[in-house]
């Protein structure tokens, strides 16, 4: 998207991400099959987000004979899921990329504030050497996100990406106005935030919605 606001916002619109986003969305979807969307959309957000990475030349022997094929360059790649939600996606993304390390952030969100603190944060080391992806299924208020990012840069990192199922205009703004270096991958950026801090139309609590759990 070209507009000022979704600057270094990268918005998918592959049908089968649309096709499992609309699903995920009703109301009617339980627990279960929601988890399987969201793993669903999760690999298929990882295969948009890492469109961009660098490979190298090399040479395979097939069965007939020698190939020059590319592979992925050596940089080795972090994804860290925001917990707990984020922890939904992380299995469909170790799919596509299964020798990523796995670092966690926690973050919990105030019910009243909706300010977010920091509750464990484990990463490879050093920081400075992965790419790092972000995976949180909902950017609303940008706070958590902001946190995450902060936190990441606090520990040496330099090359950080949200991936995201549904962000908020107000949440990509928060993001890019702290950190105008994160790219954002999203299958969807919706209308707004309601009075709750919550995304609208948007799906609900992606955690609850995931874990079975009531907010």
């Amino acid at each position: 998207m070209g507009n000022a606001l979704f600057d270094n916002v990268l918005v998918s619109n592959h049908p089968l991400i649309q096709d499992r986003l609309a699903r995920l969305r009703d109301v009617r979807t339980g627990p279960s099959e929601f988890r399987v969307l969201v793993r669903q959309l999760a690999l298929l957000m990882a295969y948009e987000a890492t469109r961009e990475l660098a490979t190298v030349e090399t040479e395979v022997r097939t069965p007939i004979a020698f190939a020059r094929v590319r592979r992925l360059a050596a940089r080795p790649i972090c994804l860290v899921p925001v917990l707990r939600a984020g922890l939904g996606m992380l299995d469909g993304m170790l799919e596509l990329l299964p020798e990523a390390a796995v670092g966690h952030v926690g973050v919990e969100r105030d019910a009243r504030t909706h300010l977010p603190s920091e509750y464990y944060c484990k990463l490879p080391h050093p920081a400075g050497d992965y790419l790092f992806f972000v995976a949180d299924p909902m950017l609303a208020t940008g706070g958590s996100a902001c946190h995450v990012v902060t936190a990441l840069k606090e520990r040496g990192a330099v090359d950080i990406a949200l991936v995201c199922l549904i962000a908020a205009p107000e949440g990509i703004r928060r993001v890019h106005g702290v950190h105008p270096d994160v790219r954002i991958h999203v299958a969807a950026v919706d209308e707004r935030l309601d009075a709750n801090a919550y995304i609208v139309p948007g799906l609900g609590d992606a955690g609850d919605r995931l874990f079975g759990t009531s907010h």
